[in-house]
């Protein structure tokens, strides 16, 4: 999932530089939204791994 925001945030970079204004915009809030939802992800994982009683890493 990192990996598709990584992307998208490239995609918004280039679209940005070429001045494709709302291709860049979209591809933006795609890349932030993915990033944020694999942060919540990332942080469940880890209290789940926590409450199972293994140090979280």
């Amino acid at each position: 999932m990192l990996g598709w925001a990584l992307t998208f945030l490239v995609v918004a970079l280039i679209a940005g530089a070429l001045g494709f204004g709302g291709i860049a915009g979209a591809s933006a809030s795609i890349a932030q939204v993915l990033f944020v939802l694999f942060l919540i992800l990332f942080v469940v994982a880890m209290v789940a791994r926590a409450l199972r009683g293994r140090p979280p890493v």
